[in-house]
């Protein structure tokens, strides 16, 4: 019997990587340290990256429904409304809204699906170290020093990972903010409730964002001075206190303080992915801004661009070179995840005179422009990321047809084998998809891929009007495409993965 993957942190990205190899057959193991799932909100936006990935796996449940897309978000100099960003206009251009739900609803939905697919979190699981074999890592938990026999460890333990310590791999980078108070509060307060307002006027972050229920989540950076270690409580009344201070709201319209806690924020990323048969993802490998909720998204990309690989490796259907591709792919854009998110906050927070001009004279009429805006929340999307020119489409051509090899495939109006209409990333399901124009020639590239990887990893769809065949991943980026010809896409394939 083969050894089970070991998956360490049950947030987002590793309810998502167990989800997608439990789906495949892949033996693994989930443990958090935690006592049990956290029930605060945290993290608030679910962008249309996100809402893909869990579309794919079939855990996106009834989120979208639950959810609130922010529709408005406005930036205040003092009292004065400066700038206005009608999101819900430009996000209607996207194919995916993004939504508005607590992650702790996500990792609801998430478990959910892990017990559909046979898995469980082994919660109070706490991994104290690992020694690493030639052919996996023997892993030692709790304070009995427990061990489990692994064929790989995944840290997905956040950004203190346990995983990452004892890999040894180096976290580089620097703080962005010192300190961060954050409350989540009831109250009745006069802003727009589908949306946010951001105060800009003094250098120091203070931000309100609607909840559901009428509620609030409020961000302020404290005043130089304030002591360390406060009490929930106290966190609680110093961010209301600068609330009260900043919006010229009383405190008697606040009614409950739900939430509050104190912590930095850091822009970091791991020196590498992965340290022999240890890996890392999501916050273990790159720490950003919370600015345009990418945290969550990056790390459920992670998740599911590493899942179909280990899943290849774990059935013997790859070599291990494989795996090493989920650096290559997933690290440049973390890098460029956490360059926007910082400098999101450089350029919305002027520390120096003349960055605050060039924001209100440059950065500020450009914004408002609905074209920018567009733009901006197209790359917040997260559905321009592109793996063009990484390890898996070194020669894919900027002249070629788009979707190119490495770029997202959009979501296309198909068929299934037995008539059904769906859309493709709802009927990716972790698999390979072959698209196709027309049945016959989508069951002769089924045929060639199922030959190589096996016919419970692929599926087939067909789309009207398609001149190309397309063999699309399971994370939705197109590895192939070609006039039909079953043997060129079999041979890409071989080529592709089996390695080493």
């Amino acid at each position: 019997m083969s050894e089970p993957l070991v998956i360490v942190g049950a947030g987002p990205t590793g309810l998502a990587l167990a989800v997608h190899l439990f789906m495949h057959d892949v033996d693994v193991r989930l443990v958090d340290a935690a006592p049990g799932p956290v029930t605060t909100s945290r993290a608030l936006g679910l962008q249309p990256r996100g809402v893909e990935v869990l579309e794919r796996i079939g855990a996106l449940g009834d989120l979208r429904s639950r959810s609130r897309s922010l529709l408005t978000m406005y930036y205040n100099d003092g009292p004065r409304t400066v700038l206005k960003l009608q999101v819900g206009k430009a996000a209607a251009m996207l194919p995916k809204p993004t939504l508005l739900i607590s992650q702790a609803e996500v990792e609801g939905a998430l478990r959910a699906r892990l017990a559909e697919v046979g898995g469980k979190v082994e919660w109070g699981t706490k991994v104290t170290g690992a020694r690493q074999r030639p052919d996996g890592v023997t892993v030692v938990v709790d304070t009995d020093e427990r061990e489990i026999e692994a064929s790989w460890l995944i840290g997905c333990d956040g950004a203190h990972s346990a995983v990452r310590r004892i890999a040894g791999i180096g976290f580089s980078g620097r703080k962005l903010i010192e300190r961060l108070l954050m409350a989540d509060v009831r109250a009745n307060w006069p802003f727009d409730h589908d949306g946010s307002v951001t105060w800009m006027d003094t250098g120091r972050m203070l931000s309100v964002t609607a909840l559901p229920d009428n509620a609030w989540r409020v961000f302020t950076e404290p005043l130089p001075g304030l002591p360390e270690g406060l009490s929930t409580e106290q966190i609680g009344e110093e961010v209301l206190s600068e609330f009260c201070r900043r919006s010229e709201l009383s405190r008697d319209t606040v009614t409950e303080v739900r939430w509050s806690s104190e912590f930095r924020i850091h822009r970091r990323l791991a020196d590498r992915y992965r340290q022999g048969r240890l890996l890392l993802a999501g916050d273990a490998a790159h720490i950003q801004s919370p600015t345009g909720g990418q945290g969550q998204n990056t790390g459920l990309g992670d998740a599911e661009n590493l899942a179909w690989k280990l899943t290849l490796v774990a059935r013997g259907l790859a070599g291990e070179d494989l795996i090493d591709t989920y650096e290559g792919e997933r690290r440049p854009l973390a890098r460029k995840v956490l360059a926007a998110t910082s400098g999101a906050v450089d350029i919305m927070l002027p520390d120096r005179p003349w960055k605050r001009l060039v924001r209100d004279r440059l950065v500020m009429p450009a914004i408002r422009s609905t074209a920018v805006q567009r733009r901006l929340w197209l790359v917040a999307s997260q559905l321009d990321t592109t793996y063009r020119g990484g390890p898996l489409a070194p020669g894919a051509s900027r002249w070629a047809r788009k979707p190119r090899q490495g770029d997202r495939v959009p979501d296309l109006r198909c068929r299934r084998t037995d008539g059904v209409e769906t859309t493709l990333h709802a009927a990716i399901s972790g698999r390979w998809t072959v698209v196709a124009g027309d049945a016959e020639q989508a069951a002769r590239h089924t045929e060639a891929v199922a030959a190589q990887l096996g016919a419970d990893l692929v599926g087939t769809l067909v789309c009207k009007g398609s001149r190309d065949v397309l063999l699309v991943r399971p994370d939705g980026h197109l590895a192939w495409r070609g006039l039909p010809a079953p043997d060129k896409m079999a041979a890409w394939l071989n080529d592709m993965r089996w390695t080493g």
